[in-house]
């Protein structure tokens, strides 16, 4: 009985063991939760993952701040401009997908993307409709920018002219940031009906949306959940001088698709910047609890290399690291983009303006996600609107004002996990993990019964050792 338990114990721990490596090496325990994932994780009608994607359910704060200019006068005698930081004015945005059509074989599905604000006020630094900002006149300065594209020339130059626009105007932030009606637009807007007679630098997109997107479901491959395949009815852009370069690529940065390795680019397309963008691996991040990857946008995005040679508009006329010409595609206003601060710009442009401070921590765009099921953990998508400035002989009222890229506003649009989301997707996290290690309890297991194993060998050794009193006498005794 002894001898058969001790076999028994040898060859089940050796059958463990086996077929724990066995496991491990041929994962298939990782690759039924792969594959259930991949399965779960699609844009279908009726499940969790489509009501999540229909109406995010994490809260979304949108931080502006505004820069106020201080020296006007010096500015317009060719002198530095001194800027100074006013902000946050928060507001809570309300994010959900509308007009949603499945396409014919649920590959594809087409919807539009509501955004509207809600101002916070315990979250900001005072009262929108209070707080007034001197800044650049914009309508003007584009205006002047339009009469060198002889875009109604004689007609703008008479106007401005005649109402004697000033280059700097003050204005409260709330007109600022949602509109006014401007008296050079009004009436430019009679001869071109399709230039509003309001500005304003997010007017039209509270309440509104960015056009009609067609995104993939994720039902034909995983790594195509959400991506942009069409937004407003076309394959790729028009505004670049390169096939590449007007590729819509990625997601639109609400979602992405799961089981997400650190090697992996992943591709958005933010269209207020008017181009895609890539992010890539930087950190591992930890967030309420839960495994992240941080990614950020690297510095080769807005570098002046060959590769973005294509977003200089016309062709070779790059402006320098850090900065992106957006004119084309906002009605041929002098828009700048950048990081705040010019964070990972060229040094010109930091030393160029006073009140320019670049830090990481504070100017960095990144996203933190979940890898395994692509969930977005924390973020904060940070850029700056500049407006390129310069003298116009023609207009007196640019003075001697030096050219440069001139800060308006900086904007931190960030998100982070609420803890009773974060516990849910703890839980579902939890049960993956132990599902994937069950080969290594397996092997546990080998290793716990080959410990028994050897300890009922050396026991058997030593007692036939020792042997009984008998045993152990001589055979022949004198």
């Amino acid at each position: 009985m002894g001898r058969c338990c001790f076999y028994a114990v040898g060859t089940l721990s050796l059958l463990l063991l086996v077929t724990s490596v066995t496991l491990l090496v041929a994962r298939v325990f990782q690759k039924a939760v792969d594959q259930t994932i991949e399965k779960n994780i699609v844009l279908r009608n009726g499940s969790e993952t489509f009501d999540s994607w229909r109406k995010p359910p994490l809260p979304v704060y949108t931080q502006f701040y505004l820069f106020n200019v201080t020296n006007p006068e010096e500015i317009l005698r060719g002198e530095i401009p001194r800027l100074e930081e006013v902000g946050p004015y928060t507001y809570r945005e309300i994010r959900n997908k509308a007009d949603i059509q499945f396409g014919d074989n649920g590959t594809t599905i087409s919807a539009v993307s509501n955004k509207a604000y809600v101002f916070v006020r315990d979250q900001s630094v005072g009262d929108p409709k209070i707080d007034l900002i001197r800044t650049l006149n914009i309508p003007a300065v584009t205006a002047m920018e339009w009469t060198q594209q002889h875009f109604l020339r004689e007609v703008i130059h008479a106007l401005l002219k005649a109402y004697q626009q000033q280059f700097f105007v003050t204005r409260t932030v709330d007109s600022l940031l949602w509109g006014y009606k401007d008296e050079i637009l009004s009436l430019i807007h009679t001869f071109k009906p399709e230039i509003a007679p309001y500005f304003g630098l997010y007017y039209g997109k509270n309440g509104t949306n960015d056009g009609d997107y067609v995104f993939l479901t994720g039902e034909d491959n995983y790594l195509n959940f959400s991506k942009i395949v069409e937004w407003k009815g076309k394959k790729s852009l028009d505004w670049w001088t390169t096939d590449k370069c007007n590729m819509i690529n990625g997601t639109d940065g609400d979602t992405f698709h799961p089981l997400i390795t650190k090697d992996e680019v992943l591709y958005v397309f933010p269209s207020d910047f008017c181009r895609s963008l890539y992010i890539t691996f930087s950190d591992f991040e930890s967030v309420q609890g839960l495994p992240a990857f941080r990614y950020t946008v690297p510095e080769e995005i807005l570098a002046n290399t060959s590769d973005n040679a294509g977003f200089c508009v016309p062709t070779g006329n790059c402006l320098g690291s850090g900065v992106l010409n957006v004119s084309v595609c906002k009605s041929g206003a002098p828009i700048i983009l950048s990081f705040p601060h010019f964070y990972q710009a060229d040094e010109r442009f930091v030393s160029a303006i006073e009140g320019m401070h670049p830090n990481k921590e504070y100017h960095e765009t990144f996203v933190d996600i979940n890898p395994l099921t692509g969930v977005i953990l924390r973020a904060a998508k940070r850029f700056q609107i500049n407006v390129y400035v310069k003298k116009i002989d023609d207009f007196l009222e640019t003075g001697n004002i030096r050219t440069m890229v001139f800060p308006v506003m900086h904007v931190n649009e960030s998100v982070l996990i609420d803890k009773e989301t974060a516990s849910r997707l703890k839980s579902v996290i939890n049960t993956t993990l132990i599902v994937t290690n069950i080969p290594y309890i397996v092997m546990a297991l080998g290793v716990f019964f080959g410990l028994i194993f050897t300890w009922l060998a050396c026991r058997g050794q030593r007692s036939v050792d020792e042997g009984t009193a008998d045993e152990r006498a001589p055979l022949i005794r004198t």
